[in-house]
């Protein structure tokens, strides 16, 4: 792998090790970009805290740290700094507003949550619900229209038990919806790691028939996820299986 952008930090409570090791791993490994997309904080009016994304005070020493790296090992990689963030429709003002004095290099869509994660619909239960695999799919798009994410995390993260003919239509409508806009399928390497229900080899043989490109995705939570050339090429190997070309670079996040 030449980059990855699906990068955590142990802000986001969930993932470990300092800021500069994940650097230091991913030079070790040849990469050439390393984009850190930590879990973008919401604010919430009521008063609820997250225990799965860093704090909107943690946002300066997230951006302090990887500024101060990036210009370190400049001769080594091409840092980017950006966050994975769901699309809420009625949080996106407040968080617009929180990120609007930072030098954001991009965002990547990963809706955990169909909702706010107070009281929303975890996405990645079983669940037989055409309603809800609607509006999974329905709030991507949204999402990428109006924020302009650079790609979506894990798009293959709800867990649709029911019919196979309603999941190809949805899926499909995403799929063709990323390919016309240039934006990759992730090969998620976390899911298939921890063995979850993505990367779904269902999912991405829909999107090779529809003639995405695919990228794959550490989701790092650990240094060591961007040294595990295993992994990595398990998800070559679904690529390959399922007709889809990968691409090294996002469009315009390439190396400076």
């Amino acid at each position: 792998m030449l980059a990855n952008y699906h990068t955590h930090t142990f802000r986001c409570q969930h993932a470990g090790g300092e800021d500069r090791e994940y650097v230091e791993c991913a030079i070790k490994h040849g990469m050439k970009v390393l984009g850190m997309s930590d879990h973008c904080p919401w604010v919430y009016g009521d008063g609820y805290v997250s225990g799965i994304r860093m704090t909107p005070d943690q946002v300066d020493d997230y951006f302090y740290s990887f500024e101060r790296l990036r210009r370190e090992y400049a001769d080594d990689i091409t840092i980017y700094i950006g966050f994975e963030a769901e699309y809420v429709p009625e949080l996106m003002e407040e968080q617009n507003k929180l990120l609007a004095d930072y030098p954001v290099d991009y965002m990547i869509l990963g809706q955990h949550f169909i909702g706010k994660e107070s009281d929303g619909v975890y996405t990645g239960a079983s669940d037989s619900s055409e309603e809800r695999l609607r509006r999974y799919v329905d709030l991507i798009i949204a999402g990428v229209e109006e924020k302009g994410y650079s790609y979506v995390a894990h798009p293959d993260l709800i867990n649709f038990s029911g019919a196979e003919e309603i999941y190809k239509v949805h899926m499909g409508r995403l799929c063709l919806f990323l390919k016309e806009r240039g934006i990759p399928v992730e090969i998620n390497m976390l899911g298939l790691i921890d063995g979850r229900n993505y990367p779904s080899e269902r999912f991405l043989r829909i999107a090779g028939d529809i003639g995405n490109t695919a990228i794959i995705g550490c989701d790092a939570h650990s240094p060591e996820s961007l040294i595990d050339t295993m992994h990595m090429d398990m998800c070559r190997e679904y690529a390959k299986r399922c007709g889809l070309e990968l691409v090294d670079y996002l469009p315009g996040l390439g190396v400076k």
